[in-house]
């Protein structure tokens, strides 16, 4: 690996000689694989359990109970688990996120994840956040905020809602957060080994850019933090002027203390390499992962729980000022669907041409979010309107609040799965039930097809479908779950 000299001589002097020897080793190795557990699809243990049988030689991530490395990397595109949602490929550093939730957040709270592509940080927080809380993810670029959509509902959990705006528009909506995460756009020093355009695109500009870059973000959503709430800050590069000297000017500028995170000695997490603040950095060949660079800040001052203040708060204003054309009241002909599908108490309303299922004590945030932002999905997408019926959407599917009886179901092997998720015509059994059907791969839901008899029409999203034409001679197994 050829690294920037200009990159090689500053980290050297901001590192010291002795642990820029430890990263230079470290990026010169093949990264770690580890995947991250669905607690919501799958039991606690199942997946270390799994990996230890398929993959000999999977070892837990020590700050992540959810997470498991691998042995050796699968083609985890042609595992139908991961497209149900049961797992994520996520490096393992990133994991840190919910170690550091579950030691500071111990009540419900209102969560804001403003950087969220592809959805890694986004499904790992709401995996640890405390039954109640409710989390607002977002991603400014539109391609990439349709991904951070598309993982969100293959992890199924109707508490969470995606977004596609810059921060500063959150700024319209008069929500306050509790938390707010930004692992802010950067200059991607930490993926030089597994990404070699990374190197290639890195110069000392750049870093500067980044750096100014990550400044205006956190000014932009500062005012929706609450006093006395959380923010949670990262990048995945090493330098300090985007990590220590940008943390610094969020404490003395915007206002706020350093949070510690308490960590093992084994985990090899290195401090702050500046100051003694408490600031948490993972260097590839000394931890096992990724490069990452963590530091959580308290607002000053001190409130109430933005999650009490704003559940009821204001909804009478934004539905009489709202401009928002995709958003309108559904009709009351399929406000039942909700006690028909899901379990849990929902109000039905529509979101552009399709009808969504919002858990009732989220509305008032729901409203004010829709008044002012492009909401990409919330809570359980139901389907569209055709006549007088509804076609069953995606999300529904792979949603933990559907209803088991909801819908027939069709249990089909792994090739038929395969052909599925590629959007192919399949075949289902004689007796299997007219209309629409939930087809699933090990009982977990992949999708929806409508079965005429002579045919099954597949309902799988086009934008969502393997592209690849590749069949594995092999399953892919990660998981071997029970029915």
């Amino acid at each position: 690996m050829q690294l920037p000299k200009d990159f090689e001589a500053y980290t050297r002097a901001l590192m010291g000689e002795s642990l820029y020897a430890v990263l230079e080793k470290g990026l010169a190795e093949e990264a770690p694989t580890s995947v991250r557990m669905n607690p919501f699809k799958t039991a606690a243990g199942q997946l270390q359990e799994a990996t230890a049988m398929v993959c000999r030689g999977a070892e837990p991530v020590a700050w992540c109970p959810e997470g498991v490395y691998l042995e050796q990397r699968p083609n985890f595109t042609f595992d139908p688990l991961l497209h149900a949602g049961c797992y994520y490929v996520q490096e393992a550093a990133s994991m840190f996120v919910t170690h550091i939730l579950r030691q500071l957040v111990q009540r419900p709270v209102l969560m804001l994840d403003l950087c969220a592509a592809p959805g890694g940080k986004t499904t790992a927080a709401r995996s640890v956040l405390p039954q109640g809380s409710m989390l607002l993810t977002n991603e400014p670029m539109k391609l990439r905020a349709s991904i951070l959509s598309e993982n969100v509902q293959k992890f199924g959990h109707p508490d969470m809602l995606v977004t596609n705006n810059f921060p500063k528009d959150y700024r319209k909506t008069g929500l306050l957060f509790d938390v707010v995460l930004a692992d802010v756009p950067c200059s991607g020093e930490g993926m030089f080994r597994k990404d070699e355009g990374a190197i290639d695109e890195w110069s000392t500009q750049n870093v500067a850019n980044c750096s100014a870059l990550q400044r205006s973000i956190i000014e932009d959503i500062w005012p929706c933090l609450r006093e006395g709430g959380l923010l949670i800050y990262s990048t995945c590069t090493f330098n300090a002027h985007e990590d220590e000297e940008n943390v610094n000017w969020i404490a003395e500028e915007l206002g706020a203390v350093f949070v510690e995170i308490e960590t093992r000695p084994e985990w090899n997490v290195t401090g702050s390499l500046t100051d003694n603040h408490p600031m948490y950095r993972f260097i590839p060949g000394k931890t096992r992962g990724e490069g990452l660079f963590v530091a959580v800040l308290r607002k000053h001052g001190e409130s109430s729980s933005a999650l009490e203040s704003m559940k009821g708060k204001g909804t009478k204003e934004h539905r009489k000022d709202r401009k928002d054309k995709n958003h309108r009241p559904s009709n009351n002909s399929f406000d039942g669907l909700s006690g028909q599908w899901l379990t849990g108490d929902f109000t039905v309303t529509t979101l552009r041409d399709s009808l969504v299922a919002i858990p009732a004590e989220w509305l008032p945030i729901y409203e004010r979010a829709a008044a002012s932002l492009h909401v990409l999905h919330a809570g359980v997408g139901l389907g569209m309107v055709k006549g007088r019926d509804v076609i069953p959407n995606e999300s529904l599917a792979l949603s933990v609040a559907l209803r088991k009886e909801a819908f027939p179901r069709v249990e089909v092997d792994y090739p038929t799965a395969i052909s599925y998720l590629r959007k192919e015509a399949v075949t289902l059994p004689t007796d299997a039930p007219r209309g629409f059907v939930l087809v699933t791969y090990q009982q977990q839901p992949l999708g929806f097809v409508k079965n005429i008899g002579s045919r099954a029409n597949n309902l799988y999203p086009q934008e969502w479908k393997i592209k690849s034409s590749h069949v594995p001679e092999q399953p892919v197994a990660l998981l071997q779950l029970n029915p």
